[in-house]
């Protein structure tokens, strides 16, 4: 957001000694960046953790049984929020490498923008897999580069996001499994007694809840999903 503002900031007096913008490249300046804050949204949920965060949350919901609690607006604030605090240290190089330079003039708005994309771009191949790399390379007709930091944005943000899909959903699996397992045995217990006239997920939510409750679900789960980072 410090990016996008200083973007959108007209440089009506150059210092002496530094870099000026030329006043004709201001509008552009100003529709660019309105642009981008449009394309926020997609961009966070592309080039950031939270499309890992946000399937594992949607795994959790659903083996837990309750289908609209917590609500999406807490499931997307909360990814929300774990997702500026992993991208920390990405932010704060784009601050050092692109946003200072650009306020105090020594660079342009698009060697800004360059110098701004390469953290994200670093940060998302560390967690791209070779494979899917591969995939969108070939698609592309693309030439095999030398090392992975030569590949194009437009290779490495989809490859990034089916990695991260992979990961929420093996992550999601595990986390399904205990919940399937109280499933289960409450299942068997209540036909073997003849209870067929109490569906089995009466029973078995609470019990799933008190024990999500009880082994303080929503501390394990953060842990785990910030180790996996």
């Amino acid at each position: 957001m410090t990016f996008l503002m200083a973007m959108a900031a007209p440089r009506l007096l150059p210092l002496p000694g530094v870099y000026a913008v030329n006043s004709s490249s201001v509008p552009w300046t100003i529709v660019f960046t309105l642009t981008l804050l449009t394309l926020l949204p997609a961009i966070i949920l592309s080039m950031t953790p939270m499309v890992r965060l946000l399937v594992v949350f949607h795994f959790l919901r659903q083996a837990l049984g309750t289908q609209t609690a917590p609500s999406n607006q807490v499931l997307m604030g909360l990814g929300l929020m774990m997702t500026w605090f992993l991208m920390q240290p990405v932010l704060l190089a784009v601050q050092h490498q692109a946003v200072e330079p650009f306020e105090q003039g020594k660079i342009s708005g698009w060697e800004a923008i360059e110098r701004g994309m390469e953290p994200p771009k670093l940060y998302m191949l560390h967690y791209a897999r070779e494979k899917d790399l591969a995939l969108f390379t070939s698609a592309a007709m693309l030439a095999r580069p030398n090392k992975p930091e030569d590949l194009p944005l437009r290779v490495v943000i989809p490859a990034y996001m089916l990695s991260e899909l992979k990961a929420g959903f093996e992550i999601g699996a595990v986390l399904f499994l205990p919940f399937l397992l109280v499933d289960m045995v409450v299942a068997s217990i209540t036909t073997s007694i003849g209870m067929y006239q109490l569906p089995p997920v009466v029973i078995s939510t609470p019990l799933k809840i008190l024990l999500f409750v009880m082994a303080d679900g929503w501390h394990l789960l953060a842990g785990s999903l910030l180790k996996s980072f």
